[in-house]
């Protein structure tokens, strides 16, 4: 695994130092397109490279200290070897993990921001709950990569739940990792609201969209109907006092999209119309391909927002990704937010082969 690594970086490091040389052309730096375009290209691989070399050193470190073990007789340098040792392989499958990562190919849409949709599915309130809970599971990762949020759009049940909540990611590669949460999420467990104490199955919806710029899609506002109204349940003090609540139709599909979080009717507004331009973004790519979308292509799995991709079982601590068969027994960290392994999972069997979602 190692060797194929380090193999795999050699191309790249010839690249890099292309882009280096044609980065320090004058004809270059004058186009101003291909220079942010080379740059970009230059940024990226650095990225890579950097780990790249701090994975040779941990190699070099280890061969080092096992070497001491084989030859050594000072049992001072040996206990010390022994100690690095167990320390650096630690760091080592740490790192080897990131750099398969940064090797995995780019879609162009994956630097981009994404729109999370999340709504609860069968289930009553207790898919509601798993809503919420599938809510906070995100807003934790978001919150360990240091990436931004903020929420567009909820409907919250009595007790907790929620019956819908969609909010942006903003953030580098966000939309590159969050994509393979698109499908529907499975929970079993025994409801707050289950008195016999019986587990239930239920479920709630993720969609995971590329955030559209007014040049990826562009909306003529003859075609839109803009309402507004009084806002209904969270939003401070001025729920149900202003009309700041906005709800646009866009006339030619039938899409719907509201937001009322903000107190301010333009900011609900402009956040409505982000949601509508991802939304009619991703219709507008799924009708290019009849057979399937291209940005489904790079989901695991057939891509379809109706697939079961994971069961989360909290009696047995387990949760299986249904789409490569990865079963994991660590439920409350990853309720809590590292689901890391999950996506990597995922971007390595993507590119490996195409799967069909298991049962």
């Amino acid at each position: 695994m190692s060797v194929d690594l380090l193999k795999a970086l050699e191309p790249l490091e010839k690249r890099f130092g292309e882009l280096t040389e044609l980065l320090a052309d004058p004809g270059v730096i004058n186009n101003h397109n291909k220079y942010r375009e080379l740059s970009k290209e230059h940024a990226d691989l650095e990225e890579i490279l950097i780990k790249g070399r701090q994975f040779r050193k941990i190699i070099k470190d280890i061969d080092d200290n096992r070497e001491i073990l084989k030859t050594s007789d000072d049992k001072e340098l040996l206990e010390l070897a022994e100690s690095d040792l167990e320390e650096l392989e630690d760091h080592y499958e740490k790192v080897r993990a990131e750099l398969e990562m940064l090797l995995i190919p780019r879609d162009p849409d994956d630097d981009k921001n994404a729109i999370v949709e999340i709504r609860a599915g069968t289930g009553g309130e207790e898919a509601a709950l798993f809503a919420a809970d599938l809510y906070r599971m995100y807003s934790r990762y978001i919150e360990n990569k240091e990436w931004k949020m903020d929420v567009m759009n909820t409907s919250a049940t009595g007790i907790g739940g929620l019956k819908e909540i969609i909010f942006l990611v903003e953030g580098k590669g966000v939309f590159g990792d969050l994509k393979y949460e698109s499908g529907v999420h499975r929970v079993q467990r025994v409801p707050q609201t289950e008195a016999s104490g019986r587990i239930h199955t239920s479920a709630a919806s993720v969609a995971v969209l590329p955030e559209a710029r007014e040049v990826d899609i562009r909306i003529d506002p003859n075609d839109l109907k803009i309402d507004v109204f009084r806002s209904s349940g969270p939003g401070g003090q001025s729920v149900n006092t202003t009309d700041s609540a906005v709800r646009i139709t866009h006339i030619p599909s039938g899409m719907v999209v509201t937001c009322q979080d903000e107190k301010s009717q333009l900011k609900n507004k402009n956040k409505a119309m982000k949601v509508l331009r991802a939304r009619l973004l991703d219709k507008a790519v799924r009708e290019q391909n009849s057979e399937q979308a291209r940005r489904r292509k790079t989901q695991v799995g057939t891509g379809d927002r109706s697939e079961k991709i994971r069961t989360y079982n909290f009696p047995q601590n387990r949760v299986t990704d249904h789409r490569f068969g990865l079963t994991l027994y660590d439920l409350e960290n990853i309720i809590n937010g590292d689901i890391s392994a999950l996506i990597l999972e995922a971007k390595k069997t993507v590119h490996r082969e195409p799967l069909n979602a298991k049962n």
